[in-house]
């Protein structure tokens, strides 16, 4: 088939280098995104104070579990797609790809409207200290309005990995950080020609690189005829498939619950730590950004092994399958082994990246450091698994056990424990 000559494939070859090379783009993407979190902090953190940062951390939590909502079917498009382009029927991918179209648009701006007038609201709830609900409502109500654009290049992303091709997101994904970076200074402090927004030209930074980088990639990939590009004769496409949307909102679900089990508990823990004031809160929100560094192998790994696992399913070469995850849990434990132990060793020098150097917080998010950091390595296997079952249509037993660990462990654990271990009963 002439309009799949060139695309990519996961079924075919060694499977150690292949994932190695699938991976690789993602963990630059994964990388990018958060050298981008990061330098917005440094901005806000060391120019705009500790309440500033505060507000930063809480807002992005609830990013996160905005994100959360369509994670699910942004998943299930891909293993859809994955399957599909696996089987080698196109048709069938580029149904999936159309009718996913429509959930997206319509969900995103429903939420962005919703989220946008109740900001206040939202953050009240998650006990945001008073110091800092003036920045948070002023960065996340801009946030919000970035949402549409987040949401559909995220679903783009994700379909084109499902297709094979984890090249091009990476690319794209550098445009977009390097927009954000740099209008970051220039938005946040008034450099002419830029007005002079505080923390909410972070956020407008965030709109404005996303929106460019979403019509970009459009326009990239009509005009380079990828595959599963949608012309004039193939709109009917965007005309919901009922059997594809029961497909997305079956496997979706529970991937997205997934999703909202890890950002809704991580709402309350941060609930717990705003308790204890601006400091600590600031200190746990430097470590967020730390950690997100000591993921980046796990996620990338995890979603290129359920990636290449999609695509094996499609082709239905199962005898590919357990190496494919093997190869996986290996990788996870080189990789990200070797960041844990950088950070052990260098703990007080990376967290000064994000907080003033003679601060009270630095001390405490150090502390925190060292309770935490070796868990990530159980953190990576995890997320291998859950990517292998994911990618055979198995989406129960992850949402299960993170279910479990989350809401029935962590959570009182640390409200239990509080009374007697203060802060650490958190950590």
């Amino acid at each position: 088939m002439p309009a799949t000559a060139n695309r990519p494939s996961l079924t075919e070859g060694p499977i150690a280098r292949a994932l190695l090379l699938f991976s690789l783009p993602i963990l630059g993407a994964n990388v990018l995104q958060s050298l981008n979190a990061s330098v917005n902090m440094v901005w806000i953190g060391h120019y705009l104070g500790e309440a500033a940062l505060t507000a930063s951390a809480n807002a992005n939590l609830v990013l996160f579990l905005l994100l959360g909502l369509v994670f699910g079917i942004s998943m299930a498009n891909t293993l859809l797609v994955g399957q599909s382009v696996g089987a080698k029927n196109i048709d069938q991918a580029k149904r999936v790809v159309g009718t996913s179209v429509g959930f997206f648009i319509v969900l995103s701006v429903l939420v962005a409207a919703l989220g946008f007038v109740f900001t206040p609201q939202i953050l009240a709830a998650m006990h945001t200290p008073a110091d800092a609900q003036p920045f948070a409502i002023a960065y996340l109500r801009i946030i919000f309005l970035a949402l549409p654009s987040m949401y559909f290049y995220s679903f783009l992303m994700m379909t084109l990995r499902g297709a094979g091709d984890s090249h091009t997101p990476f690319l794209f994904m550098l445009l977009s950080v390097g927009l954000d970076i740099g209008l970051n200074p220039l938005l946040i402090f008034g450099i002419d020609p830029f007005p002079k927004m505080g923390i909410a030209g972070s956020a407008t930074a965030t709109l404005i690189a996303q929106s460019i980088a979403l019509l970009a990639l459009v326009a990239h990939l009509y005009r380079r005829k990828h595959f599963l590009c949608l012309h004039r004769g193939e709109l009917h496409y965007l005309k919901p498939d009922f059997a594809i949307v029961r497909a997305l909102v079956v496997k979706g679900l529970p991937m997205g619950l997934q999703m909202v089990v890890i950002s809704s508990s991580a709402l309350v823990m941060i609930s717990l730590v705003n308790a204890y004031g601006s400091q600590t809160t600031a200190a746990y929100g430097a470590a967020l950004q730390l950690w997100t560094y000591i993921q980046m192998p796990s996620l990338a790994i995890g979603a290129a092994v359920s990636s290449m696992a999609a695509q094996n399913v499609g082709a239905q070469r199962w005898d590919r399958i357990s190496r494919i995850t093997v190869a996986g849990l290996g990788y996870n434990l080189l990789l990200t082994g070797t960041l844990v132990a950088i950070v052990y060793l260098f703990n007080r020098g990376a967290l000064s990246i994000f907080l003033p150097g003679d601060g009270v917080a630095i001390a405490i998010a150090q502390h925190l450091n060292a309770i935490v950091v070796w868990s990530f390595l159980f953190f990576g296997l995890s997320f291998v698994l859950f990517g292998v079952v994911r990618s055979t249509g198995a989406v129960m037993p992850p949402l299960v056990i993170l279910f479990i660990l989350l809401w029935c462990v962590r959570v009182p654990f640390a409200w239990m424990l509080q009374a007697r271990f203060g802060a650490d009963a958190v950590w």
